[in-house]
């Protein structure tokens, strides 16, 4: 991969200022060479000091810091979206295959459209439909009734249980499973009783699910995850939960069944959910908090105790177990307050 300086301008519509060599690939400020691209977009210390030693080929950066850059420059609105969109041109996203191995296991009722890669020991089961420009990777097992939309990439060891909707555009990593049972079974005497679930998965467009995520199908409606949804790895996503548009939930965050979180919301790493949630749109949960109620207001929220030396740690952990008494004895204090100062000062009101 290798594109003119002239050419990446034109890709980001951005304003070049100098000369350089043809760029090969994406680097660092700091470790960039002659050939590659770098982005500056913050003032810090380090990455000044990163910019004065900078060997790039060709550098983005805003109008506002150009002066700054002493080598070839591609001047955007913002370096680090502009950064995003060129990291594509070199990632091998766009590289067209449209091949389908002999190896692969297609169903004679599966409908596959043009330009359509299916890596070996691929299974596509009965009845699906398979859109133009899908790639799906090696091993990756597709049940039945799916449809997998336009320009999708299914990473290699995927698996798809029957009955799920991939939206257009979205790109699922290697050990995902979407549509396994939701965790349900009712308690019969002393035994769990399994609770066939017979809802499927739907995914809108632009998803991105990492690896290791699970998404479990519904028990009578479907799972729903909502259009741009980015889902990290090792999420689990219970039965019927609904992720609206734009959300983001980080790595090792698990959400119980049937909560609904909203439009453009932030969920943070090992984060919990509990189950019959509603999340308002907007809302930002920090890093390894519980959420156990209903989130009503847009904004952030937090719970859990941050890292401290373990000697003060074991010493507050004694403190909040005994922070139930302590409140009964300030309770106590302030009635017997409130009557001593009745028998001092009647007049008082206290």
């Amino acid at each position: 991969m290798q594109y003119s300086l002239q050419e990446l301008a034109g890709y980001l519509n951005a304003t070049l200022e100098g000369k350089g060599a043809d760029i090969t690939g994406l680097a660092t400020l700091e470790h960039a060479d002659e050939a590659q691209l770098t982005f500056f977009h913050s003032t810090k210390p380090r990455y000044l000091q990163q910019l004065k030693s900078c060997r790039a080929g060709a550098v983005l950066v805003s109008t506002e810091h150009k002066d700054m850059v002493h080598t070839a420059k591609l001047i955007v609105d913002d370096p680090y979206i502009a950064y995003a969109q060129a990291s594509r041109l070199f990632s091998g996203a766009d590289a067209e295959s449209g091949s389908v191995s002999e190896r692969a296991v297609i169903a004679s009722t599966a409908t596959l459209a043009d330009n359509i890669s299916i890596g070996p020991n691929v299974v596509v089961g009965e009845n699906c439909k398979i859109a133009s420009d899908v790639s799906i990777g090696a091993n990756t097992v597709i049940g039945d009734d799916c449809v997998i939309g336009k320009g999708s990439v299914i990473q290699a060891n995927v698996t798809l249980y029957n009955d799920i909707v991939l939206g257009e555009g979205c790109r699922i990593h290697s050990g995902a499973v979407l549509g396994a049972d939701g965790f349900g079974f009712a308690h019969n005497n002393g035994q769990w009783l399994k609770i066939y679930q017979l809802g499927g998965v739907r995914i809108g467009n632009r998803v991105e699910i990492g690896a290791g995520t699970t998404v479990d199908r519904g028990a009578l409606d479907h799972t729903y995850i909502g259009d741009g949804v980015i889902i990290d790895n090792q999420v689990q996503i219970a039965h019927n939960v609904v992720v609206g548009d734009n959300t983001a939930i980080a790595g090792c965050t698990a959400v119980a069944g049937s909560t609904h979180i909203g439009e453009a919301c932030t969920v943070a790493g090992a984060c919990g959910i509990t189950g019959h949630l509603e999340i308002a749109a907007g809302t930002h949960i920090t890093a390894m908090s519980l959420v156990s109620k209903n989130i009503e207001t847009a904004g952030a929220y937090s719970s859990g105790t941050v890292a401290e030396p373990h000697s003060k740690w074991k010493r507050n952990v004694v403190r909040f177990r005994q922070l139930d008494e302590m409140s009964r004895k300030l309770k106590k204090l302030e009635t017997e307050f409130k009557q001593y100062k009745a028998k001092v000062d009647p007049n008082d009101g206290c």
